[in-house]
């Protein structure tokens, strides 16, 4: 599918996660068959910007275009500032957030809570595309079914992005007020992708190669979207794109494989953040990895007491020694 003039190779992708999706974590994500990348959630307040969370988030450093940064913000002059900003900075696709359920976001107007304004939804979407269509870069968007389960209003909302200019919407089976509780629905972005022209990437509760083949089948959505069930498993990506093109499932990693990914990942992850926050911030990604692995009931817990990383890089390569490299590793349980 396109984005704006921007091919991508397959229609399965990385969703932002503030945390999560840093520069390190996208790499490998489209190392591993990740069609798409979307940075974390950046501040559209040019008083942040210097911070050192936002430097770093504004860092795409070796990544593979189309780099994607996504804003987020309540005024339309403040996001349209941003997003020049970002493409100063080597973004080549502007996406907005209009999706994030958290209540730091949506008490200030911002992420999801903006569903309940679509004047302002119409202004920012406006403010954003006019900025960036004299530089060719695409603006997409990133939403939610509505703010409640009464006040469903993706069509018009969708229909509305449209009309703007926006080049894709990607749309959360799920209200604000849902937040990530529940199952998400399909019913409204199958509505959705059947009113519109440009592309619709269909993102919620997508955790299997299955699933995703009944999301795109269902809906007729253009693409999917993972978040949480890549959390520790970035494999996901060449499983999804392997099964929606040939129908057949790629054996799981071995145990040496799972060692070579996680190590690399860690790796990249010290040197993007240092030592001192390398050590701590590297903690949640081993025990997604290593959630549902056997006998790690003594490793993880002394994970997070140790404050080096030669010493956390250690523990790991120790645990990885009592098994077999070619072994494949068990079956882990995707996250919903």
């Amino acid at each position: 599918m396109f984005i704006g003039s921007w091919s991508l190779p397959n229609p399965v992708f990385v969703a932002p996660m503030a945390g999560v999706t840093d520069r390190p974590y996208r790499k490998l994500c489209k190392m591993l068959g990740a069609g798409y990348a979307v940075s974390e959630m950046a501040a559209s307040n040019p008083r942040l910007w210097d911070s050192v969370k936002t430097s770093r988030r504004l860092d795409h450093d070796g990544e593979i275009d189309p780099i994607a940064v996504q804003i987020a913000g309540s005024d339309p002059a403040m996001m349209a500032e941003a997003a020049l900003f970002n493409v100063g900075k080597g973004a080549r696709i502007i996406d907005i957030n209009m999706g994030c359920p958290v209540k730091k976001v949506c008490n200030v107007a911002s992420g999801s809570a903006l569903l309940r304004d679509e004047d302002r939804v119409a202004r920012i979407l406006e403010s954003v595309v006019r900025a960036c269509q004299p530089l060719g870069v695409p603006v997409t968007l990133k939403t939610r079914t509505g703010w409640d389960r009464e006040s469903r209003n993706a069509v018009r909302v969708a229909r509305l992005a449209q009309d703007i200019g926006i080049a894709a919407i990607t749309l959360h089976g799920r209200t604000r007020c849902d937040l990530y509780q529940g199952r998400a629905e399909y019913d409204t972005i199958r509505e959705v992708k059947r009113e519109l022209k440009i592309p619709v990437i269909a993102n919620g509760d997508i955790d299997s190669p299955e699933k995703a083949r009944y999301v795109l089948e269902y809906t007729g959505a253009d693409a999917v979207m993972v978040g949480r069930a890549a959390q520790g498993r970035p494999w996901i990506f060449r499983e999804i794109s392997h099964y929606l093109a040939t129908g057949a499932h790629l054996p799981p990693p071995t145990y040496g494989e799972l060692r070579d990914c996680l190590l690399d990942h860690l790796e990249d992850h010290y040197q993007f953040y240092g030592e001192y926050t390398g050590v701590r911030s590297a903690r949640k990604h081993i025990g997604w990895y290593l959630a549902d692995m056997p006998d790690v009931d003594e490793l993880l817990p002394g994970i997070n007491q140790i404050s080096n990383t030669r010493d956390q890089t250690r523990a790991l390569e120790l645990w990885f020694d009592r098994h077999p490299p070619n072994e494949p590793m068990m079956a882990q349980t995707a996250k919903a």
